[in-house]
């Protein structure tokens, strides 16, 4: 006589399925919390890297504005034109009140140069650190990883 077949099939319980569900659970999280972090982290970098780049795009409006001299395009770039230059960079206004628009952004790391021929050219290094740390441990497989990276950006304007 032939057993029927879901006799042959070994039977789960739903505390057995709970079992799995967790294991499968404890194998996915960190890969999916990590992609989080990840994604996080990008459209942080992304946010500051705008911000950078909207930041120096204002300040060589500023100075090519604030350097032209009777409407005749001759450059004449001020200490206190690039002060004011370096100022609008870093706080959004030419006086350096308040906050930096970016964390660590110094008006030491803003450059403003005459490139000649009627064009004047702003620009920053700023080194972008991530809200995790700036080093990732390997727990001795290895040096550490360093994740701070630089963003440069650069503006040049005609007088």
């Amino acid at each position: 006589m032939n057993a029927p077949t879901h006799a042959l099939r070994p039977r789960t319980s739903a505390r057995a399925q709970r079992g799995i569900a967790t294991i499968e659970f404890a194998i996915c999280a960190p890969i999916l919390l990590l992609l989080m972090l990840a994604t996080a982290e990008l459209g942080r970098a992304l946010f500051q890297y705008n911000t950078l780049v909207k930041a120096v795009r204002d300040g060589a409006r500023y100075a090519a504005t604030a350097a032209t001299t009777d409407g005749t395009r001759t450059i004449n770039l001020t200490p206190a034109i690039r002060l004011q230059t370096q100022n609008l960079v870093v706080t959004g206004n030419i006086a350096g009140t308040g906050g930096p628009l970016l964390p660590n952004l110094a008006a030491g790391s803003v450059n403003v140069t005459n490139t000649g021929n009627g064009f004047i050219s702003v620009s920053v290094s700023y080194v972008y650190r991530p809200m995790i740390g700036a080093r990732l441990p390997t727990f001795g497989f290895g040096p550490a990883i360093n994740l701070s990276m630089t963003l440069p950006a650069t503006a040049v304007m005609r007088v």
